[in-house]
């Protein structure tokens, strides 16, 4: 009767959410709104609609599929993803997670057929497949626009193509043997082009196939002729076919995004220059520096900016109370900076002078009239590092105004958007850099530009030409400056990376360490905080991570024992050494995969999310399944032999009505609840938060 009131009054409540009930209310209209990275990847789809330039820290194949889908099924790229809660209103936003939930219910059938061809066991192949689909973490990751169903796909798709492959070892060179190998490379590169991450399944690929080829190296019925075509065949599948279809992905990208957009600071003036509305794209300006230039000066730091000064000083304190110089990623007049010798003024009626590699200039900040200048004191933000400032009164300063202009690679004259160079400080020594640090409001958090004492070759410390000015110089159009694929290629991996690598937790954001996500320690807010929001945590089924995490342990134990059992030769019948070589290899493979997908994350510096586990958490699913198989046939061995296999059933069907239980009870964390919260008996989670930590 509850129910049906608040139905009538235009309500849900998380109760009738839970089970089901369909409503005209906030629950329905709960689902029509952006969720947690959709308001990234949705966005990165519209781009590819629209043909705008942006930059991402992750390959392009998922945000193409992602836009692909979303122009296939009518949407038409208009909607803004601003911010999570944010209503798609009458925006057709169903094709690309339709998408999204399509790949993720693969999933559970992949699982399905790579521990039943490990195995050859059909109740361990379901285990492996119910631990997947009563997941509610997995549920939640597979039914929005994300990355994470896409990368999944293709990782499990690789290992199931590569284990299907193996099974075709009797068949070399047959259709099917040519097809199997073709479909792991090719999930091989789906799946790095999706994330970088995709590395790790790539790695567990790479090492059966040597120790594959290592076996059939020491098979002496096999011609060296033979043992030939079986490496080059792997060559071609897993290498070149791989590298060829990661390439056609960046090819496409790059002519799909061919407007100036929001990722255009993020790459070097030379790449800019070939989108269009960018300012470069069409200009024209001389190829080379020469004295008396105006120009620019962009660091090729990821997204530092152009060198700048303004008429705001250096607070008290702040070393020498001089003149503010800051990298400002924006076009702004206060960018300009006039090229000068060090000793002297530029003559108008002199002949044309080029600046080259070794050359000792001064930079004058054309608005100001004061020179670009550095000293024995600390800079603002970088203690160790000493201050940039302007110095001066029109053009005229002294000795600490004068910098060595180093041109790397060719070690000659400077042409525009494609030389790097260095600003060496003559009496210090140090380099004129970018720190990647904000200034605060005194520098109107702009970057803090220092000269740094640690003389290498960094992006910090390297800068191009890019706005170039001078009367006495002809013109070029700066399109045969523009670079070729592979450069643009090299160019988007290294900023990609760089990136990555730099990735901070923003203020008030929940992150969590490698180790909480075994235990399933703390989940992620996809929508909602309040009693009055549409909720949806992601959180996996806490039985199903927890039996995932005991598995692991008696994988260990157990797979030590029978080792140390076989390499002893401890008679044992030939049912229990079945088992044992089964634990051995098949769990071994599942072993290594989660070991491999979960392990590095230790080592990385770059911020972390609980999201990143769940490929790892995949090939635990299926390691239980295969663990719990042979433990369950190992005990019933102990019963009389007329109820061996009841026993065992009898026990996986138990297990199965357990994950379908926790899944009932843990299933509003994926479809989302309304009204009390967890702490509240009318809530569906009450009693349910069983750590602290979950904030559901």
């Amino acid at each position: 009767m509850k129910q049906i009131e608040e139905k009538k009054e235009g309500k849900c409540s998380g109760r009738a959410l839970s089970s089901g009930t369909q409503c005209n209310g906030p629950g329905t209209v709960g689902m029509q709104h952006c969720f947690w990275d959709e308001t990234h990847f949705g966005k990165m789809g519209s781009y590819y609609i629209n043909r705008t330039f942006f930059f991402d820290v992750h390959p392009p194949l998922g945000k193409m599929l992602i836009g692909l889908a979303g122009y296939l099924s009518g949407y038409n790229g208009s909607f803004p993803f601003q911010r999570p809660g944010q209503s798609y209103e009458t925006h057709n936003y169903l094709g690309m997670r339709g998408f999204c939930s399509f790949l993720g219910s693969f999933l559970a059938p992949f699982s399905f057929f790579i521990v039943l061809e490990l195995s050859q066991s059909l109740s361990a192949a379901l285990l492996a497949a119910a631990l997947i689909i009563f997941d509610t973490g997995c549920i939640t990751l597979s039914q929005y626009i994300l990355l994470d169903p896409i990368l999944m796909f293709f990782i499990l798709g690789a290992l199931l193509s590569m284990i299907k492959f193996h099974s075709c070892a009797d068949r070399p060179f047959s259709s099917v043997w040519w097809m199997w190998l073709s479909l792991t490379g090719v999930n091989l590169a789906g799946a790095l082009g999706v994330k970088f991450v995709g590395l790790f399944i790539v790695t567990l690929v790479g090492i059966n196939t040597a120790k594959e080829l290592w076996k059939l190296l020491g098979d002496l019925t096999l011609t060296l002729e033979m043992f030939l075509r079986h490496l080059a065949a792997r060559v071609l599948c897993l290498i070149v076919l791989p590298a060829c279809f990661y390439f056609l992905i960046f090819a496409v990208h790059f002519t799909v995004l061919n407007r100036s957009g929001s990722g255009d600071g993020f790459f070097s003036s030379a790449f800019q220059s070939r989108l269009i509305g960018n300012n470069l794209h069409s200009a024209s300006m001389p190829e080379h520096l020469a004295y008396g230039s105006t120009i620019t000066l962009k660091s090729l730091r990821t997204a530092a900016g152009y060198l700048h000064s303004h008429w705001h000083l250096y607070p008290e304190g702040v070393g020498a109370r001089q003149q503010q110089v800051t990298t400002y990623s924006h076009k702004d007049q206060n960018n300009l900076w006039i090229i000068k010798k060090h000793n002297s003024e530029s003559d108008p009626a002199s002949p044309v002078e080029l600046v080259r590699h070794g050359d000792i200039i001064r930079l004058e900040h054309k608005m100001t009239s004061r020179n670009l200048h550095s000293h024995q004191r600390e800079a603002p933000l970088t203690k160790k590092h000493l201050q940039v400032t302007t110095y001066g009164m029109n053009g005229t300063g002294d000795s600490n105004d004068y910098w060595r202009i180093e041109v790397l690679g060719s070690r000659s004259k400077v042409k525009v958007l494609r030389s790097h160079i260095r600003l060496l400080h003559l009496s210090t020594g140090c380099l004129l850099g970018s720190s990647g640090k904000t200034l605060p409001r005194w520098g109107w958090e702009q970057g803090e530009v220092t000269c740094s004492p640690y003389v290498r070759e960094t992006p910090s410390t390297l800068w191009n030409v890019e706005d170039h000015e001078n009367p006495k110089l002809a013109n070029i159009s700066v399109s045969i400056l523009k670079p070729n694929f592979l450069e643009i290629l090299l160019e988007s991996h290294i900023v990609m990376f760089r990136a990555n690598s730099g990735l901070k937790p923003k203020e008030h954001e929940v992150t969590s360490r490698p180790w909480h996500w075994p235990i399933n320690f703390q989940g992620l807010r996809f929508s909602g905080v309040n009693a009055t929001d549409f909720r949806v945590y992601l959180l996996g089924n806490p039985v199903i991570w927890w039996l995932n995490l005991a598995c692991l342990g008696i994988y260990v134990i157990f797979g030590i024992c029978a080792a140390v059992s076989l390499k002893r030769g401890v008679p044992v019948s030939k049912e229990v050494e079945d088992s044992y070589l089964l634990l051995l290899e098949g769990g071994g493979q599942l072993m290594l995969g989660w070991l491999l997908h979960y392990c590095p994350f230790y080592f990385m510096g770059r911020v972390l999310y609980f999201h990143h586990y769940f490929p790892a958490m995949l090939f635990s699913c299926m390691l239980t399944g295969v663990t719990c198989s042979v433990l369950l046939k190992l005990c019933t061995r102990f019963l009389p032999s007329t109820v061996h296999h009841s026993v065992y059933m009898a026990a996986m069907c138990f297990v199965h009505l357990i994950l379908l239980y926790s899944f009932y009870l843990f299933h509003p964390l994926s479809y989302g609840m309304m009204g009390t919260l967890a702490d509240s008996q009318d809530s569906p989670m009450f009693g349910l938060r069983w750590m602290e930590s979950w904030e559901f």
